[in-house]
């Protein structure tokens, strides 16, 4: 039993770590001791139960309310905790006091997730992982919300919804539906980048630690002079890329479900901690106007050569959570949580997280979970006039008064805090961004960042998915791969149609086993 890794024996360690520490004595929630709590209070060995037995009504209580929201997506995941440090000075860019000198250091906590699944799916499935970074930085939370990906499979908010809709289960069947995710994909061709991305070899990461982490999104920075410059962050893994063979993710999927929680809480319990090198791309604003594509598209990169990556420090990951609940499934993250010096841009999906974000947890944690002490901006104090409300945990800012302005010295505002200054002058409307080159990127990527054997992984992944759409929808998708290169959509047309062919043979030989009524039920698959 030595050769037990620290995740199994989480429960001895917790024990040995106490010494010979008496157990604590056992109370109710308001700290009441408990005598006996194995035992229901009732009249007589036989007889029913009292409503006195407030030590049942405590427990029972509480375990019926237990289980919060379980989030909408990233339900799945795993949290640890770190610093970031700065190793190259970039404040000509930022005045952020996170970024203030080399050598700084602030505390970090890390959420990865998968999208798509619900909380007890695997973690090995093929579906973009989420890479949520909070700093806790002396003004206030920064909260970098991103993926694993640098682009993602819309760049309108208003569609989002409906793509999550799409991927998840299906309103009558409750199965996860084929015909939905390719629908939808098919429908917003904007879509190829990530989806030509997600079938690719990185689609399954091997592990958290394993992975690349953006923040996606086109974000502004603002240097003590007040000048703006447009920016995206990439945190890049010291671990190096690992991916998972579809064979090794589905053996894993029954074999261990929780594989990649289960490493990283193990890599960390045994001192190997998980590091990312962090960096920024950089963009000026004439550079921005004159542009080839829009900056603000999450379905685009920037291009490494024309704005190169820019060092600026270090993630690491030192401690796991004491407890899970409490530390990762409370832990809440708000991109609208930004210091000045960094500000949001006119990024689509950006602005409509700005609102979606802070209203989900307020929906999952309660109007004050940003009390909770995993949320707490601790490094700093929180001043406003915002009161009351469902678990208020501290002092409710006591006496001060509750409204702006007022006469009496309470929390006033900075000018020096102002956002910086951007000119809008367009007419107001619904603009229709459907049609904006969504094939080039996409192209590069199958040709020139892909090798030949990637390419074939690509297609073979893409077609055994695709297969289980409706023929129409299929032929869609493979229109929407040929318009990106000939290749690509040929090599997935001629796999569908191998699939198909075998899906005939095998509808034709359950009807001469069971009759008509199996090939009506065959054909449901």
């Amino acid at each position: 039993m030595a050769d037990r890794e620290k995740a199994t024996d989480q429960m001895k360690l917790w024990k040995e770590g106490r010494g010979s520490q008496r157990p604590d004595v056992l109370t109710t929630g308001a700290g009441v001791p408990v005598g006996d709590k194995l035992n229901l209070l009732t009249a007589g060995p036989r007889g029913p139960l009292l409503v006195q037995d407030v030590v049942f009504t405590d427990e029972m209580a509480h375990f019926d309310r237990e289980r919060i929201p379980e989030r909408v997506v990233h339900a799945k995941g795993a949290g640890a905790f770190g610093y970031f440090e700065v190793t190259h000075d970039i404040t000509r860019y930022c005045k952020a006091k996170v970024f203030e000198h080399v050598g700084k250091t602030t505390p970090i906590a890390v959420r990865f997730s998968t999208v798509a699944g619900e909380s007890g799916s695997a973690d090995t499935v093929r579906d973009p992982r989420g890479f949520a970074v909070k700093f806790y930085t002396d003004e206030g939370n920064w909260d970098l919300t991103g993926n694993n990906t640098p682009i993602f499979f819309i760049r309108d908010a208003l569609l989002f919804p409906s793509f999550i809709h799409s991927q998840k289960r299906n309103p009558q069947t409750h199965l996860k539906d084929p015909d939905m995710v390719w629908d939808f994909w098919s429908l917003r061709p904007e879509s190829l980048h990530q989806v030509s991305f997600l079938f690719s070899d990185r689609g399954i990461p091997d592990g958290h630690r394993h992975m690349n982490g953006y923040g996606s999104h086109t974000f502004k920075l603002v240097n003590a002079q007040g000048e703006p410059v447009y920016c995206k962050f990439h945190y890049k893994t010291d671990q190096g890329i690992k991916n998972l063979t579809v064979e090794e993710a589905d053996r894993l999927a029954s074999t261990d479900p929780d594989y990649s929680i289960r490493d990283l809480y193990n890599a960390i319990s045994n001192g190997n901690f998980p590091s990312w090198t962090f960096y920024i791309q950089v963009m000026t604003f004439e550079q921005a106007e004159n542009w080839k594509w829009n900056p603000f598209d999450l379905t685009k990169v920037w291009s490494h050569k024309e704005f190169p990556l820019i060092p600026v420090g270090r993630l690491v990951l030192n401690r796991n959570p004491v407890n899970y609940f409490a530390e990762v499934e409370q832990l809440a993250f708000d991109p609208s949580n930004m210091p000045p010096g960094i500000e949001a841009s006119p990024d689509k999906m950006l602005q409509g997280r700005l609102f979606s974000y802070p209203d989900t947890h307020r929906h999952r944690l309660g109007a004050n979970y940003l009390q909770l002490p995993v949320n707490c901006p601790y490094r700093t104090r929180v001043a406003n006039y915002q009161r009351d409300g469902p678990m208020c945990m501290y002092d409710n800012q006591g006496g001060a008064p509750n409204y702006f302005p007022n006469s009496f010295s309470a929390p006033d505002t900075q000018p020096c805090f102002l956002e910086s200054k951007c000119q809008v002058s367009p007419d107001v409307g619904r603009y229709n961004s459907s049609d904006d080159d969504n094939v080039t990127q996409v192209r590069t990527f199958f040709t020139e960042v892909l090798n030949e054997a990637e390419r074939e992984r690509l297609c073979q992944n893409m077609a055994g998915h695709l297969k289980g759409a409706q023929l129409f929808i299929q032929k869609r998708m493979v229109q929407n791969l040929m318009a990106v290169h000939r290749d690509y959509g040929t090599r997935v047309q001629a796999l569908l149609d191998k699939h198909n062919a075998e899906g005939k043979k095998n509808t034709i030989h359950v009807y001469n086993r069971g009759g008509p009524s199996a090939v009506a039920a065959a054909s449901k698959m």
